[in-house]
């Protein structure tokens, strides 16, 4: 006689316990505080996790340092001239992109998670501060409140990231998806590019705007303004820097040719201004840089209510692209090593270099990638590489920073474009049009909105196709009827594998996707219109179905509604005598 088995089922959770399992996951997929639960040292570990300097340095020795030293070195030759450039982007004293890597990178080497990021300013969330804020208040007219502005949107963007970080939401990036960056950052680098032309042709009347049609009428209305001896400097300064950055992709060792490229024609470019007297022959030059470090700024933000909206704005816009930027790129390196990055860190980190980059004359920094890759291919160790990079830096500032005021605004121009020409990745836009047409299509939102709408209607028309996308997946949820494949005991698709072949009488189902209140109706009506699809294939017969067996492994979670559902479900087909199984 087989003896009898008895199953002792646990009581179901409590709802505390629900809520705190829930919020933990949430919150705390990672479970970051595991690694001290148990430590005897639980201060020191816990410092060591908050601020990261405390577990590197420890261990910090020479050897580390002669690479460090070697890439902070080399970093700041690329930060002088991105500096310069970003911040005539930003439509900001080029002094102030000087600024900002200057006291940011001391502060992220503090704060940061990673080794190989480099702090400094990026092209895209400089345009569109400059966007932003000078609908509001344009520099020309007001230089002095703007800069103020933008110190305030800096400060805001630092709150933001700080607060995403501390409450960890950083799921909240997640939706800025890898299609909408794609077409975001080659959107806007096909703006920033046009707008160049302003300085490629030495014009000194230009449009305000930033979509292609208003720059292109802009560069074209004020043909009389060409200058044939700035165009010409442009072009020779642009096919330089595109021969260095192929050099670089041919022989990746010769990668410092390549990052030394835009020093050697910001140098280049000052010399010939100076002994050329490039200004009385219609070249401008960035003119007066003052020596010394950050002054404060802290007294500047402004906090008045009819500036609140627009700084609120900008910072909440460039807070969420600069900390998709940064946190991609670091993770992207981060990998190469086999190494781990917390993005909550992380956004502590940005946050708070963005706090105290707007209390000392600093503009929004991030992690850029160009800098970054310098950074990891000069073979930097620790994040000790922008400690010498704020170091060599603050030399510049002391010392050497007039010497720059001769910079043609030329030169600066065909930095930015080369820099710009690496940010169009259509290869990427030709692989999502091979892979799925929808991520395509929210590519190209975010790429033509940005490139002829604007830059902040341009993302948004992204992220609401993104998000529409996601509901769609949510209320359709996939459902599909399956087949056993002869000779095994797999059963799939009938539609993928037409091979696969039912059962007489009876009809196999499978739901993949949690059922609640959005789907529930849907999958009412699917799994009703499968048994009228058979019965037209058997000749209308009624009886042809007599068992309905639903494979619900993928269902994870079911709510009130959808229990309601599939009660409704299971009365019908009772009243056509179908008998419904299920496997879970």
């Amino acid at each position: 006689m087989a003896e009898s088995l008895s199953v002792n089922f646990s009581g179901p959770k409590s709802f505390s316990t629900k809520l705190k399992s829930k919020c933990k996951e949430t919150l705390f997929p990672d479970d970051p505080f595991k690694q001290f639960r148990n430590e005897k040292h639980r201060a020191i570990k816990a410092l060591q996790y908050f601020i990261p300097f405390f577990e590197w340095i420890p261990n910090y020795n020479l050897k580390l340092l002669r690479y460090d030293v070697l890439a902070g070195i080399t970093i700041t030759s690329l930060a002088i001239p991105q500096g310069i450039s970003y911040a005539k982007l930003a439509s900001i004293p080029p002094i102030i992109g000087l600024y900002s890597s200057f006291v940011p990178p001391l502060v992220y080497a503090v704060f940061g998670s990673s080794k190989h990021l480099a702090v400094g300013t990026v092209a895209a969330c400089s345009l569109l501060i400059a966007d932003t804020i000078g609908q509001k208040v344009p520099p020309k007219k007001d230089p002095t409140l703007y800069l103020h502005l933008v110190f305030t949107a800096t400060f805001f963007t630092g709150i933001f990231q700080t607060a995403l970080g501390f409450l960890r939401l950083g799921i909240l990036v997640d939706f800025l998806s890898h299609s909408t960056i794609t077409g975001f950052m080659g959107g806007t680098a096909i703006i920033i590019c046009l707008q160049q032309l302003k300085g490629l042709f030495g014009l000194k009347h230009f449009t305000t705007k930033t979509d292609v049609v208003s720059v292109l009428h802009a560069v074209f209305s004020n043909r009389k303004e060409w200058r044939w001896e700035s165009a010409v400097i442009g072009i020779s300064f642009l096919i330089f820097l595109q021969f260095t950055r192929y050099l670089k992709n041919r022989k990746p060792k010769l990668f410092w040719v390549s990052a030394m490229a835009p020093m050697v024609t910001v140098v280049v470019g000052c010399l010939f201004a100076y002994f050329a007297h490039a200004e009385k022959h219609g070249i401008q030059i960035v003119g007066d840089l003052r020596k010394g470090i950050n002054p404060p700024s802290i007294g500047y933000l402004n906090f008045k209510s009819e500036y609140l909206t627009v700084t609120v704005k900008a910072g909440i816009i460039t807070a969420l692209i600069a900390l998709a930027e940064g946190i991609a790129i670091a993770r992207s390196f981060a990998i190469m090593q086999n190494e781990q990055i917390d993005g909550n860190k992380e956004m502590i980190a940005f946050g708070l270099m963005n706090i105290v980059g707007s209390f000392t004359s600093c503009y929004l920094t991030t992690g850029p990638f160009s800098k970054t890759a310098v950074n990891f291919n000069a073979g930097c160790k620790t994040a000790m590489s922008n400690v010498v990079m704020s170091f060599c830096m603050m030399l510049v500032l002391l010392f050497l920073a007039p010497l720059f005021s001769y910079t043609p605004l030329v030169a600066l121009s065909a930095i930015i474009m080369s820099a710009m020409f690496g940010l169009i990745n259509y290869e990427e836009a030709i692989l999502l049009f091979k892979v799925d047409k929808l991520d395509f299509s929210i590519c190209m939102a975010a790429f033509l909105g940005v490139a002829f709408i604007s830059m902040d209607i341009g993302l948004m028309l992204s992220v609401g196709l993104a998000l529409l996308r996601t509901l769609i997946y949510v209320a359709r949820p996939a459902t599909c009827k399956l087949g056993k494949i002869s000779d095994s005991n797999l059963y799939l698709d009938t539609e993928q594998y037409q091979h696969a072949q039912g059962f007489p009488g009876i009809l196999i189902l499978q739901l993949g996707s949690p059922i609640y209140f959005a789907n529930c109706n849907y999958i009412r009506e699917r799994v009703l219109r499968w048994i009228r699809d058979e019965q037209v294939l058997s000749n209308s017969k009624p009886d042809v179905i007599e068992h309905v067996l639903l494979d619900l492994s993928g269902v994870s979670t079911i709510d009130m509604t959808g229990i309601a559902a599939f009660r409704e479900i299971l009365r019908i087909l009772e009243a056509k005598s179908i008998k419904v199984t299920s496997n879970n």
